[in-house]
Parts: structure tokens; sequence; C-alpha cells
């Protein structure tokens, strides 16, 4: 699976790294940045949980291309 920011909808909250520190991260001015796009397992499921939690819903997570 393949994590995805919109950068144009985050403001900045930060939920994205404190509930996923594995695959978000804080940049300079405290807006997420992603660290690691493509997740499986425990990294998966850190993703999930702060996709849910983003309250602008600027996290989806889809398919890699090529797999099923």
């Amino acid at each position: 699976m393949r994590v995805i920011l919109d950068n144009e909808k985050c403001q900045g909250h930060g939920r994205c790294y404190v509930l996923a520190p594995e695959v978000f991260a804080p940049d300079e001015e405290g807006y997420g940045t992603v660290l690691q796009a493509d997740v499986s397992g425990e990294l998966l499921e850190q993703a999930t949980r702060a996709a849910q939690g983003c309250p602008e819903g600027a996290i989806t997570i889809e398919e890699r291309e090529g797999t099923s």
C-alpha cells in the first residue's frame, strides 16, 4: 500500500506523526511529511490510524500499482 499526504489540505495539527511516527514526521513548520510511503503490516496499521485521525482528510492510502 502507498501513503499519500495532500499538502494543500494539511493544516499542521500533527496527529499523523503522533499516531504514526514511523510513517510521518513534522517539517520545520510543523506540517506533516511522509517518511515511509510504501507501507505494510504494522506501518500500514499506523498509517491507517493517522488517516482516520486527520481532521482534514489529507491522508489517503491506496494500492500500489502492479499489486492486487
